[in-house]
């Protein structure tokens, strides 16, 4: 049996990509300095309605930023990456929390491209309130914030990354052993639950949900485990044969208690990309009368 990993791994990732949008927020800063700021902190604490004309300057297509980079390292769209930035540099979650307060203001703005930056500008004086001290708004504090905000980021990145593993090992399966299979390149939802990899042949289809999780225990393992077990219910109530795929150093569910008639589930940490690569692709070999099964006429 092999040894929990010890070292936070995805922390030493995170903190390296944080440093590299370290360029943005000083891409930043130099812009207010062009709008006669001399740091963020006044920005912040300007009581004035000049910082809401600024906003609006900086969402304009004039404002070029250098790239801002995702938990994973790959590069925001310009436009989102200025919005995700912003929301983050003010304590907020762009994404989760402020889009929808977004879409709301917008049903009855007359200036549509005016409600992000109101809101921003909003946002900012009261998170000014509460952060008054000028270090709250150096980059030593940005970057904690930011390796924060890039976890949620790389986790869901990640998961789609193995999404793509498993299509990928499939497909070169199929094409070793010369089997008339799809692999759908899309993920299937049904009764909303998503199945993130869909084989179809002559005799039906197999869906594949594929879970990983990198911390051991906390709330968030029984939604681990209550997801997985609603997953391959809602697919065998509706018919359809599964292979859920669990990836997980230390999962606390019984595997045992799933209720289907086969799984894989590989025990290691998901930063452990080779490795789980390689036992993805192991098991799945393993599973070759399942995979015939289902090409045969």
């Amino acid at each position: 049996m092999t040894e929990p990993i010890v070292e936070n791994i995805r922390l030493g990732e995170l903190a390296a990509v944080a440093d590299q949008n370290k360029a943005y927020f000083d891409a930043f800063c130099k812009f207010l300095k062009g709008h006669g700021y001399a740091e963020l902190y006044e920005f912040i604490q300007d009581k004035t309605e000049r910082p809401l004309r600024v906003l609006e300057e900086f969402f304009s297509d004039r404002v070029v930023m250098p790239p801002l980079l995702d938990g994973v390292a790959k590069e925001y769209p310009a436009a989102k990456a200025k919005w995700l930035f912003l929301g983050w540099l003010l304590r907020d979650a762009p994404e989760q929390r402020l889009k929808p307060i977004v879409a709301e203001f917008k049903k009855g703005a007359k200036k549509v491209e005016s409600v992000v930056p109101e809101i921003l500008n909003k946002l900012r004086i009261a998170c000014g309130r509460v952060f008054k001290d000028k270090g709250h708004w150096s980059w030593f504090c940005m970057r904690e914030v930011m390796i924060d905000r890039l976890e949620g980021s790389r986790r869901a990145k990640k998961g789609n990354l193995y999404e793509n593993i498993v299509r990928e090992v499939l497909t070169s399966l199929f094409e070793k052993h010369i089997l008339k299979l799809t692999v759908h390149e899309v993920e299937e939802k049904i009764e909303g639950e998503t199945y993130d990899v869909v084989i179809s042949g002559a005799n039906g289809q197999l869906l594949m949900p594929v879970k990983t999780r990198e911390t051991m225990g906390g709330g968030h393992a029984h939604i681990f485990t209550r997801d997985i077990f609603k997953s391959i219910q809602v697919a065998t109530k509706n018919g359809y044969e599964v292979l859920p795929i669990i990836v997980a150093e230390s999962w606390t569910g019984d595997l045992k208690e799933l209720p289907c008639d086969d799984f894989i589930f590989i025990k290691k940490n998901p930063n452990q990309l080779a490795d789980v690569r390689a036992a993805i692709e192991s098991e799945i070999e393993k599973r070759l009368k399942l995979f015939q099964s289902l090409s045969k006429k």
